[in-house]
């Protein structure tokens, strides 16, 4: 199952960001990671076989480090998917 999980820091020092950061890079669940702009700092794509999964993963979240506010969304269905990215050197 796809999880978006967005998440609202409480502080934006240096420290915190890298303790952040260290902690999600290594969690093999994340499969991608965005500092956002707007009401949400992150934004992470966690790929879990199933709910028990994800809540494992949330708890290792909520306990590397401080967070304000976390909330997850779950995808019901993929419409579509794609690495290729839409840009032509001859346009």
């Amino acid at each position: 199952m796809t999880v978006f999980v967005a998440v609202t820091t409480p502080e934006h020092s240096q420290e915190w960001l890298d303790r952040f950061h260290a902690a999600v890079e290594g969690f093999p669940e994340v499969m991608e990671f965005y500092r956002m702009s707007g009401q949400v700092d992150y934004l992470l794509r966690v790929v879990v076989p199933d709910i028990d999964a994800y809540d494992r993963f949330y708890k290792k979240l909520i306990a590397a480090v401080k967070l304000k506010d976390v909330s997850s969304t779950f995808a019901i269905e993929q419409i579509k998917y794609t690495t290729k990215l839409p840009l032509s050197a001859a346009d």
